[in-house]
C-alpha cells in the first residue's frame, strides 16, 4: 500500500507539475509538508517570463538578459533549454486555465522587471504564483494516479536496492513509503536566515537529505537578496514588494528622500537585483542610514490600484498607501540559485533522483537570478524529469526493498535555540555583502551545531528535522564562501554594474 512508482517531495509548481506530467499509468506520491497552498510558488508575485507568441521578442534575448543578470556564470546549455522551451510550458498553464492578465485589445499583458530588456513576463496582477498553484492544484487533484498527502513531514530517505524509501511523520506518526523513483521539489533555504521573503517550510529539507545522501549540492552561496522587501514592519518573514512595482516606473529613494541609483549603475531602478541590493547597502553606508524607500506615488492611483492589487491592500493594512506614500523597504533574503545539482533532465548524480525548482541547480540562474525565470525554471525542467522517468519506468523493478529507519521514539526533544544560532550566524556573516573577517567564526559555530544535531541524540519531529536541515545549508552556504574567500581578494558574488556616466 506504501509503495509507488514515483515519489514527488514538495507540492509547489515544480512538483505538481512533474505530477501533471508523469505518464497516468504510474502510481505517484505527492508530499506536502504543510497545507497545499503554503509554498513559495504560492509567494511569487512578479510573474512567470518567457518567449510566447511575441514577434518583438526572440529567445535569444531572454538568454542575454539571463546571461547579464547571472553575471555570465549561467549553464549554456541548460539555459538554453530554459529559453527555448519557455513556450511549450506557458501554453501549456494558458490550456490549463492559468488566468494571466490580458490587455484591452485581448492579448496576453507582459510586465517588464529589473534585467529585462523586454516586456516578456506573463502575470496574473500582482499573484502570479498563488493563480499558478491554485491551477496546478485543481489540474493534479483530478489525476486518478496520483495520491497527494497534506501535512506531512518527510524526515529522512534512503537509496535502496530497489529505489527510495522515505520516513514520513503524519498525524503524530511515522509511516515508511518506498518508490522506483524520487523527485525533490522542497524548495528554497530562506529561514536559515533572520528576514527572508520566504514561506515557513522553506528550510533546506530536501537539499539536507540529497547532501546526506552523496549528491553533489552545487553553489549553495549563491544566494539572492531582494532589495524590496517591507521594512516598517520587520518580521521574519518579510512581505515582498515585487519586481515589478519598479518594472512600472518605480524610483528607490534614500533617507534624505533622494534618488539614489544614478550613482552606482546607469540601468537605474532597472538595474538587476544583486546590483540594487548592493547599491542599497553602499548608499546606506555613504549615509549611515538603514531607511530606504520604494516611489511609485507619481503614477496615477486607480493604476497602482488595479496593477497591484495584492501589494496595495497589504501594505495599506499595514498602514501605507502606495498611491500617496514612500514604501520602507530593505534588502533581504529571497531565493537560491545554487543547490541540488542536476542535468537538463533535473537528472542527480544518483540514480534515480531528481531535483527540480529551488532546490535544484540546473545553473540557468548563475550567481543571481533575472527576475521571474524562477517559475518557468520549475516547469521546464520538471516537465523534462517527467518525461524522462516515463521513458524509464518501464524497466523498473516491479518489487520493493524498504528501508529501516531509526525512530528514537524516547529520546528527548531537540531544546530551543538552535535555529535561531543559525540564524544569526548567517545574518551577520553571510548577508548581501560578506562578513569575509567572521566567515570562519561562524563556520565553525555551525559545524559544532551540525556535530550535536548530527549525534543520533534527539526525537526525530518538526523542531529537530528542521534544524538539522537549517544546520546542514548553513554549514554548506559557509564552507563554499569561506573557500571563496581563501582563494581570491574578491568578495564572494560581486554583481556586475554598468557603471553610470561620470562626465
Amino acid at each position: 500500500m506504501n509503495n509507488y512508482d514515483v515519489i514527488i517531495v514538495g507540492a509547489g509548481a515544480a512538483g505538481l507539475y512533474a505530477a501533471y506530467n508523469l505518464s497516468h499509468e504510474l502510481k505517484v506520491l505527492v508530499i506536502a509538508k504543510r497545507e497545499l497552498t503554503l509554498c513559495n510558488s504560492s509567494l511569487a508575485q512578479g510573474g512567470i517570463a518567457g518567449v510566447y507568441d511575441s514577434p518583438n521578442d526572440s529567445p535569444e534575448e531572454h538568454k542575454h538578459d539571463t546571461f547579464v543578470a547571472g553575471g555570465y556564470e549561467n549553464d549554456p546549455l541548460s539555459t538554453d533549454v530554459l529559453v527555448n522551451e519557455a513556450h511549450i510550458d506557458i501554453g501549456k498553464l494558458i490550456e490549463l486555465g492559468a488566468d494571466f492578465d490580458k490587455t484591452a485589445e485581448g492579448d496576453f499583458h507582459r510586465t517588464l522587471e529589473g534585467g529585462h530588456s523586454k516586456h516578456r513576463i506573463f502575470h496574473h496582477a500582482d499573484s502570479t504564483g498563488s493563480e499558478i498553484e491554485n491551477t496546478l492544484l485543481k489540474t493534479v487533484k483530478g489525476l486518478e494516479n496520483v495520491t497527494i498527502k497534506e501535512n506531512a513531514l518527510v524526515c529522512d530517505m534512503a537509496k535502496t536496492l530497489t529505489g527510495f524509501s522515505f520516513l514520513v511523520l503524519e498525524n503524530g506518526g511515522y509511516i515508511t513509503v518506498n518508490s522506483h523513483f524520487a523527485l525533490l521539489a522542497t524548495g528554497g533555504i530562506g529561514r536559515v536566515y533572520e528576514y527572508t521573503t520566504n514561506s515557513a517550510i522553506a528550510t533546506g529539507d530536501g537539499i539536507a537529505m540529497a547532501y546526506r545522501l552523496g549528491a553533489e549540492i552545487k553553489n549553495l552561496s549563491y544566494i539572492q537578496f531582494h532589495p524590496t522587501a517591507f521594512s516598517d514592519h520587520r518580521t521574519r518573514e518579510c512581505f515582498l514588494i515585487s519586481e515589478a512595482v519598479r518594472g512600472e516606473g518605480a524610483y528607490l529613494r534614500n533617507c534624505n528622500g533622494e534618488r539614489f541609483m544614478q550613482h552606482y549603475d546607469k540601468r537605474l531602478e532597472l538595474a538587476p537585483r544583486d546590483v540594487v541590493s548592493h547599491s542599497i547597502i553602499f548608499e546606506s553606508q555613504r549615509t549611515g542610514s538603514e531607511k530606504f524607500y520604494l516611489d511609485i506615488t507619481h503614477k496615477p492611483a486607480d493604476f497602482i490600484k488595479k496593477r497591484f492589487p495584492m501589494i496595495y491592500k497589504n501594505l495599506y493594512e499595514a498602514g501605507f498607501n502606495m498611491t500617496t506614500d514612500l514604501i520602507p523597504i530593505y534588502p533581504c533574503q529571497h531565493y537560491l540559485m545554487g543547490g541540488i545539482k542536476v542535468d537538463t533532465y533535473a537528472r542527480t548524480d544518483i540514480d534515480g533522483l531528481y531535483a527540480c525548482g529551488e532546490c535544484s541547480c540546473t545553473g540557468v540562474h548563475g550567481n543571481n537570478r533575472l527576475a521571474s525565470n524562477s517559475l518557468l525554471e520549475a516547469h521546464v525542467f520538471s516537465r523534462r524529469a517527467a518525461g524522462d522517468i516515463n521513458q524509464k519506468a518501464a524497466n523498473a523493478p516491479k518489487a520493493f526493498a524498504p528501508h529501516s529507519f531509526e525512530l528514537r521514539e524516547n529520546a528527548p526533544k531537540l531544546p530551543h535555540g538552535f535555529r535561531t544560532r543559525i540564524r544569526r550566524i548567517m545574518q551577520q556573516n553571510y548577508f548581501v555583502i560578506p562578513n569575509v573577517k567572521g566567515l570562519m567564526e561562524g563556520l565553525e559555530e555551525v559545524s559544532d551545531i551540525l556535530a550535536v544535531l548530527d549525534s543520533g541524540s534527539f526525537a526525530i519531529d518538526r523542531d529537530y528535522v528542521e534544524a538539522r536541515s537549517l544546520a546542514t545549508v548553513a554549514y554548506i552556504i559557509l564552507t563554499e564562501a569561506f573557500k571563496i574567500c581563501s582563494n581570491s581578494e574578491e568578495i564572494p558574488n560581486m554583481p556586475i554594474f554598468e557603471k553610470p556616466d561620470t562626465e
